[in-house]
C-alpha cells in the first residue's frame, strides 16, 4: 500500500451547481454577491445549506376589530383618506377600513404621488405587517406588503428569515436562496447516502425534498430542530463529518503500522523509579496503548485524563516501551511553558531507564539547534519534546515511531494526519486534560480510540471548594495571609488584564497592586500579554517558591505546576465555564497537603449560575462536570474560543441532535468497514455527501490508503 496521499481527482461534476459562485444567480451582482458572501458564503451550497433563522407566518387573517397588538397579520381593506404630513419629519398616513373597523397605515419619508398611485382612495388592498396600537388606535408602520386583490397569490403564507449583513435585505436574501434552490433542483440527483431501512424507520423525506421544505416550508413546524426535515438534514451533516473521520480511522489502521515489540525492561525500570505505583486506570490505559503499539495496525488513540489523573506518567511508560522497541518518540505541546514542563517531568520518569529526553522550541538557535537536529537525525535522542516547531519540515528523525500530542483541542484532525507523516507508519497518542462530554468526543475525536483516566493517584487529598460573595473579599485575603505564613503558595485568578470602566470587573493588575500593598513584593503577575519568555520565567519563579502569591488570568489553566500551592482564589467565578473552573481548580491539590478552591461571585446569581457553582462545590469528577456543563450551557458556549479545535455545524444542533450523532458514528464506521472504497451505489452517494459538506479530506485518505 502507498503511504503518500495521491492527488485528489476532481470533485464529481454532479456537484458543479452546488459549487457555482452566488454571482451566477439572476439579480445577484457584485454588491449583493459580496453581502451574501459575508452573511452566508460565496457559493450556491453555502446558501442552500444555511437554514432559516426564523419564520414570518402570514396565515393570520383577522378582521381589524379582532387584530392583536404585536402580531403579524394580513387584512383585506378598503383605502380611505390620505393624510399628508404638514412638516418634513412627520409621517405620511393612510386610513383604511373593513366592515368591523378602521386602522392607520404609516410611512416615513414617503412621496405623496407614489402613495396615491399605490393606494388610490376607495380601492381594495391586501396589506400585511406588524400590528401596533398608538393613541388607542390600531396602526401598521411600513407594511411589508401592499397588493391589489388580484395579486393575493403572490403573498407568501410562510416567509423564511435568514442571517443578514450590511447591504443585504431579507427580500434579497430570500430571492437569492430561492434562486440557489432552483439551480440545485435542476441539477443531477446525488443519490441516497442514507441506509434505506433507517430512513424509512425515521420516516424522513429524501434529501432534495427536505432541502426544499427547509426553504419553502409548508408548515411553521418544518424549520424546527426536531422536525423530520431538520433532523434529516442535521443527520446528513453529522454523517459527512463522521464518515470522513471513519475513513481517516480506517486508513490509519489499514496503512500497516509497525508491530513494536519489547520485553518491557525499560517499562519496569520506570515503574521501579516512580514515586508511586500506577492507579488502576493508568495501568489499564497503558495496557491498551501497548496492545495498539504491538499490533501490526497503526495506533490512533486519545488518552483523556481528568485533572491530576497522571497522563504524563502513562505517556512516560509509552515512551519507555517505544524506546526499547527501537523507535524515537516526539511529544508535542501547545506552549513553550508546557513543553519545558514535559521535558522536566519525562526526564524524571525516564532517567531510571537511561533514556535521553530533549526539548526543541522555536527559540533554539545556532549550535544548540544543530546539536539537537543531529541527535534527532542520528537517533541519539530517544524522546524529543517541543511545540509545533518540532514538526516543521527541517525536523528529521532517524526512526520516529510514536507521536504524542498534548492538549489536543488545539489541533484538528488534519493536523493529526500531518504529524504522523513525519515517520514511517507512526503510532499516534493524543492526550487531553479536559474531560469532554461523549458528544464532543465523537465529533472531535471520531478518528481515535479512547482511553480514560478517571482515578486520582493515591495520596491526593480532596480539594475543599467554597462559594463566597465578592463582598467577603477581606476575609478571603486574611485566609490567604494565614496560608502564606504557613509557607504555602496561592493562585489568585481574575478575568481581565486591565481595568475597564465599561465592565465592573477587577483586573489582574489592580488586584496585583492591592495584594502587593498588603503582603509586600513576593507577588507574581502572569497574563496573556506577556511574552512566552516572561511567562515561563514567572512560572518557574513561582514553582521555585520565589513568589507567595501568583495573580494571573486563565493562562495558568494549562501548564503552571507548583505542588506547594494549596489555595486558588477565582474571582467572578460566575463568568467562567464549569470545565474551565475545573481545570483551574486542578492547579492545586497536587500534593498530600490539604487544598482549597475559593469561588468568588458577584451577585445576584442567575438560577443557572447558582446551579453551575453548586456542581463545582459538590463534585471533583471532571467527566460528570463536563456533562453538566453541556446540559446547562449548551454546545454554543462549549464550542467557544477555548475549544477552538471543535467543529462547527450549520444544520445540526448538538444540543438537540445528540442521539443522531451516536447513530451517525456507528453508521459511518459500518459503511466504511463494509465498503472501504465507497464503490457501492450508497458508497458513491456518500462520496457526494463528503464533497457537499467539504469533508473530502476523508476521500483523500481513502485514496492514500
Amino acid at each position: 500500500m502507498s503511504h503518500t496521499p495521491q492527488k485528489l481527482t476532481a470533485r464529481p461534476s454532479d456537484l458543479n451547481n452546488y459549487f457555482a459562485d452566488v454571482r451566477t444567480l439572476n439579480g445577484v451582482g457584485e454588491k449583493v454577491g459580496e453581502a451574501l458572501t459575508r452573511a452566508m458564503g460565496a457559493r450556491i451550497r453555502d446558501l442552500v445549506l444555511t437554514p432559516p433563522s426564523g419564520l414570518i407566518d402570514r396565515t393570520n387573517r383577522p378582521t381589524i376589530s379582532d387584530a392583536r397588538e404585536g402580531e403579524i397579520a394580513t387584512f383585506e381593506v378598503t383605502v380611505g383618506k390620505h393624510i399628508a404630513p404638514n412638516a418634513r419629519n412627520r409621517p405620511y398616513r393612510v386610513r383604511v377600513f373593513d366592515e368591523t373597523g378602521d386602522m392607520i397605515l404609516t410611512w416615513f419619508k414617503a412621496y405623496p404621488q407614489s402613495m396615491e398611485k399605490m393606494m388610490p382612495e376607495g380601492t381594495r388592498r391586501i396589506i400585511s405587517g406588524k400590528c401596533e396600537v398608538f393613541n388607542a388606535e390600531l396602526q401598521m408602520t411600513h407594511p411589508d406588503y401592499v397588493l391589489g386583490p388580484e395579486k393575493f397569490n403572490e403573498l407568501p403564507e410562510l416567509e423564511t428569515l435568514y442571517p443578514l449583513t450590511a447591504g443585504l435585505s431579507q427580500k434579497m436574501a430570500r430571492k437569492s436562496i430561492n434562486g440557489a434552490l432552483d439551480k440545485v433542483l435542476a441539477g443531477p440527483d446525488l443519490g441516497n447516502w442514507l441506509d434505506p431501512a433507517f430512513q424509512s424507520q425515521q420516516d424522513w423525506p429524501d434529501y432534495i425534498a427536505a432541502l426544499t421544505l427547509l426553504h419553502r416550508p409548508e408548515h411553521p413546524v418544518d424549520i424546527n430542530d426536531d422536525s423530520p426535515v431538520k433532523r434529516r438534514l442535521a443527520y446528513d451533516e453529522l454523517l459527512a463529518k463522521q464518515l470522513a473521520m471513519a475513513l481517516v480511522r480506517e486508513r490509519n489502521r489499514g496503512t500497516g503500522g509497525r508491530a513494536l515489540s519489547a520485553k518491557g525492561d525499560y517499562v519496569q525500570d520506570v515503574l521501579k523509579g516512580a514515586p508511586f505505583p500506577p492507579t488502576g486506570a493508568q495501568a489499564r490505559a497503558f495496557e491498551e496503548i501497548k496492545t495498539d503499539m504491538s499490533s501490526p495496525n497503526r495506533m490512533s488513540r486519545l488518552l483523556q485524563g481528568d485533572v491530576g489523573a497522571g497522563k504524563t506518567f502513562v505517556a512516560a511508560l509509552s515512551c519507555a516501551f517505544a524506546a526499547e522497541a527501537g523507535v524515537q518518540v516526539a511529544v508535542m505541546a501547545p506552549t513553550e511553558i508546557l513543553a519545558r514542563q514535559h521535558v522536566d517531568t519525562l526526564r524524571t520518569f525516564l532517567e531510571p531507564a537511561g533514556l535521553t529526553v530533549e526539548g526543541v522550541t522555536g527559540r533554539d538557535k545556532g549550535k544548540a539547534r544543530e546539536a539537537l537536529a543531529t541527535g534527532m537525525a542520528e537517533g541519539y535522542i530517544d524522546v524529543v519534546v517541543g511545540t509545533h516547531a518540532l514538526f516543521q519540515d527541517r525536523a528529521i528523525f532517524k526512526n520516529l515511531g510514536l507521536v504524542i500530542v498534548d492538549e489536543q483541542h488545539r489541533f484538528g484532525v488534519k493536523d493529526r494526519l500531518r504529524l504522523t507523516q513525519k515517520g514511517n507508519a507512526t503510532d499516534l497518542l493524543v492526550m487531553t486534560a479536559t474531560p469532554i462530554p461523549r458528544t464532543l468526543a465523537l465529533t472531535s475525536y471520531g478518528d481515535l480510540d479512547i482511553s480514560i483516566l478517571d482515578e486520582k493517584p493515591a495520596g491526593r487529598v480532596p480539594i475543599e471548594t467554597a462559594i463566597l460573595p465578592i463582598g467577603r473579599l477581606d476575609s478571603v485575603i486574611m485566609a490567604v495571609g494565614r496560608a502564606v505564613e504557613k509557607g504555602n503558595q496561592v493562585y489568585w485568578v481574575c478575568p481581565l488584564v486591565e481595568d475597564s470602566e465599561l465592565i465592573n470587573l477587577t483586573s489582574v493588575e489592580d488586584r496585583h497592586r492591592q495584594l502587593t500593598a498588603i503582603f509586600g513584593d513576593r507577588i507574581g503577575l502572569l497574563h496573556g500579554r506577556l511574552t512566552a519568555q516572561e511567562k515561563e520565567n514567572i512560572s518557574l519563579q513561582f514553582k521555585a517558591g520565589e513568589f507567595d502569591i501568583l495573580v494571573a488570568t486563565t493562562v495558568i489553566e494549562v501548564g503552571v505546576d507548583a505542588p506547594n500551592a494549596t489555595i486558588i482564589v477565582i474571582e467572578h467565578a460566575e463568568r467562567f465555564g464549569l470545565a474551565q473552573l475545573h481545570q483551574l481548580r486542578g492547579r492545586v491539590g497536587r500534593s498530600d497537603k490539604m487544598s482549597s478552591c475559593l469561588l468568588l461571585y458577584q451577585g445576584p446569581l442567575s438560577v443557572n449560575g447558582k446551579a453551575r457553582l453548586e456542581i463545582m462545590r459538590q463534585s471533583e469528577d471532571g467527566f460528570l462536570i463536563a456533562e453538566k456543563d453541556w446540559e446547562l450551557r449548551g454546545s454554543g458556549d462549549l464550542l467557544g474560543a477555548a475549544q477552538s479545535g471543535l467543529p462547527r455545524f450549520t444544520l445540526a444542533n448538538l444540543d438537540r441532535h445528540k442521539d443522531l450523532l451516536e447513530t451517525a458514528t456507528q453508521d459511518a464506521r459500518l459503511l466504511v468497514q463494509m465498503d472501504p472504497g465507497l464503490t457501492s451505489p450508497r458508497g458513491q452517494a456518500a462520496r457526494n455527501l463528503l464533497y457537499l459538506f467539504e469533508q473530502d479530506f476523508g476521500i483523500a485518505m481513502m485514496r492514500a490508503g
